[in-house]
């Protein structure tokens, strides 16, 4: 019973500290409501209470905000001077225009609080979809901070992945969207990599572990995210420094205002210090401070909803000032997997007897090339037993193999004598250019060749199109030679490539750009693109790279998908649009309400609407970036 009273407690406490500003907000406009209907049949006393009850429940969350962040910074803020402002106002007999002030100023508080909790809701969201719990082989379940890499876990159909690790038994689909955003499942095998907090749509599995609990590509998300919130945007910090100088500024400005229009104009006392307080109110920077800050988490949420991982608002701000983007090649334009994209048997021979040949002699390497020759050969050897073979390696060349009496060399040119090379390549009169080609030579005769190639990733062609619609220049960095630079440059559409690049060389190349007052992005996923993530403006490192890529990154699309940078482009364009029209809006509004004070034209009541009601659409507007969806 005591449990479950506290669980209660516990609970009404949380959605207090959630809801609680929006709820006294509401508190406050309802006790000035009823003041007002009131107002011919009650007291006046008791009028002055409900307004002073509105004040206290109103203004009770800023006030405490603005006097413990003046004290620990020493420093002046916008919440005082709406405090001043309302307390003011009444000093006057103005008690109804300040309750309003305090309710208005209040609202919109709650809104700008509910815009923050959202996003951290977002995240919590986020940390819940990792379970906390792992089944051991033996059915034993266990805290997931007990698993060490070495561990096997069995998964169940319909049961979300408590660990990264290696499928060492199973065949399955993936859901991956928490990590990736992509909605479609993913097909999964014994070897494939699977990742915490996804879900295993499929048969059971067994698992392997390959990383710590808190270094999972999971908690790495969540580190960057929690990270992303903290950072401040350089307009953000412009205007941060800029509010310190306004309220001084605004302050004096009121303070001459209290006592020069009596003595100039000869305003009654009255009507200056009245005027004074209006000035104070609408002069105040509420919505110029809320004009980015909203603006930025939204954006920093929608990316984290698309497998898009922005380290800071300041990336989120300057991906929009890009005019050129550098991409390395494998791994981020191509898949970084060699495949048989086309292939010579002579007629004279058995193709499966050959397929198993290859396939029994090129398991015993772990080299791309063999894995893609063993991914060609596995489904071509038909129903024909396993061939037992003897297998010798040759470094750089390739390998041989004894398959009973014959002898079969698997490589290249220079192991299989590059005249009957040549002859095969004739027979084959292929038109494929830029590959790589293995040859097999039975006993004395080269009886096939294989063109393998690293072939362009799906989504790179249409993301690199897209890119350019933007105005941006593309531009290729890689190590590989010229030709097959040239060739998937070519195809991918790049504007320009460099090709036989060592690490140095993209560094060297970024700083040139950068000396011409070019904005870069590098995208890249290896340790040797780690220096180049981080000359760039902007680094981008693909999910799948290596950890120091992702470290160096300044932004990580989480799955391999360049139609994700795209999206993030995006977000910073609508990102930027909705600041600019939310700082120009607010000192628009600031300017008009200063003058009409001047002239006479507004009351207070109308200043609070205008100022607060400028503050609450600067934040609305800002949320509108979470709607930014891809394609748009």
């Amino acid at each position: 019973m005591v449990e479950t009273q506290t669980n209660w407690y516990d609970s009404f406490l949380s959605y207090l500290k959630i809801h609680g500003e929006i709820i006294a907000a509401a508190i406050s406009g309802i006790l000035i409501l009823l003041a007002w209907i009131l107002s011919g049949y009650i007291s006046h006393a008791l009028w002055i209470t409900l307004l002073i009850a509105a004040f206290l429940i109103g203004g009770f969350a800023k006030a405490k905000e603005g006097i413990t962040e003046t004290y620990q910074t020493k420093k002046l803020n916008v919440e005082l001077l709406m405090i001043i402002a309302a307390v003011g106002a009444a000093s006057i007999g103005y008690w109804a225009e300040g309750a309003i002030l305090i309710f208005i100023f209040s609202l919109s508080g709650a809104l700008e609080s509910y815009t923050e909790n959202k996003n951290k809701n977002e995240l919590q969201s986020l940390i819940k979809l990792q379970p906390e719990t792992a089944t051991l082989l033996n059915g034993e379940v266990v805290n997931i901070h007990q698993l060490k890499p070495g561990n096997h876990i069995a998964v169940k159909s319909g049961e979300r992945i408590p660990a990264d690790g290696v499928i060492v038994k199973g065949d399955t689909t993936v859901d991956e969207s928490a990590l990736s955003g992509e909605s479609i499942p993913v097909m999964k095998t014994i070897s494939d990599k699977v990742y915490a907090g996804t879900v295993n749509l499929g048969s059971s599995l067994q698992i392997e572990i390959n990383t710590l609990p808190t270094e999972t590509m999971f908690q790495k998300i969540i580190g960057l995210v929690q990270n992303a919130h903290e950072e401040r945007s350089p307009s953000q910090q412009f205007i941060e420094k800029f509010e310190g100088v306004y309220v001084n500024v605004v302050l004096i400005t009121v303070a001459v205002m209290m006592f020069l229009p009596h003595f100039l104009f000869g305003w009654p006392w009255t009507d200056t210090i009245y005027r004074a307080m209006i000035l104070l109110v609408v002069a105040s920077p509420c919505a110029l401070v809320a004009s980015i800050m909203p603006a930025t988490l939204s954006a920093i949420s929608n990316g984290a909803r698309q497998g898009i991982l922005f380290k800071g608002g300041v990336y989120v701000e300057a991906l929009a000032k890009l005019d050129t983007i550098a991409f390395d090649k494998t791994g981020t334009l191509t898949k970084g997997e060699p495949e048989v994209i086309d292939y010579y048997i002579a007629p004279d021979q058995d193709i499966e007897y050959v397929a198993n040949i290859i396939y029994a002699a090129e398991s015993e390497s772990i080299h791309p090339l063999a894995l893609a020759m063993q991914k060609w050969a596995a489904p071509k050897r038909g129903e024909q037993p396993d061939v037992a073979a003897t297998v010798d390696h040759h470094n750089g060349r390739g390998l041989s193999a004894q398959a009973g009496d014959m002898t079969w060399m698997i490589g290249n040119a220079e192991m299989v004598g590059k005249q009957d090379a040549e002859q095969i390549l004739e027979a084959m009169n292929t038109q494929e250019k830029a590959t790589t080609n293995i040859f097999v030579k039975k006993g004395k005769t080269v009886i096939a060749v294989f063109l393998l190639k690293d072939t362009l990733r799906l989504d790179a062609v249409e993301a690199i199109r897209n890119l350019q619609s933007f105005g941006l220049q593309t531009v290729m960095l890689t190590g590989d030679n010229q030709g097959t630079a040239e060739n998937i440059a070519k195809e991918a559409g790049i504007d320009e490539f460099h090709a036989n690049c060592l690490p140095e060389d993209k560094v060297d190349y970024l700083k040139e750009l950068r000396d011409q007052g070019r904005q870069t992005a590098m995208i890249g996923d290896g340790v040797n693109d780690a220096p180049a993530l981080a000359t760039a403006n902007i680094g981008v490192a693909m999910g799948a790279g290596s950890d120091i890529a992702l470290d160096t990154a300044n932004v990580v699309l989480i799955k391999n998908n360049l139609g994700k940078m795209v999206h993030a482009i995006r977000v910073s364009k609508k990102m930027n649009t909705i600041v600019k029209q939310n700082i120009i809006f607010s000192l628009a509004v600031i300017g008009i309400l200063i003058a009409s004070n001047f002239l006479q034209v507004i009351n207070m009541p109308l200043g609070v609407i205008g100022h607060e009601g400028s503050t609450i659409l600067v934040i609305l507007n800002g949320l509108r970036v979470l709607k930014v969806y891809e394609g748009e």
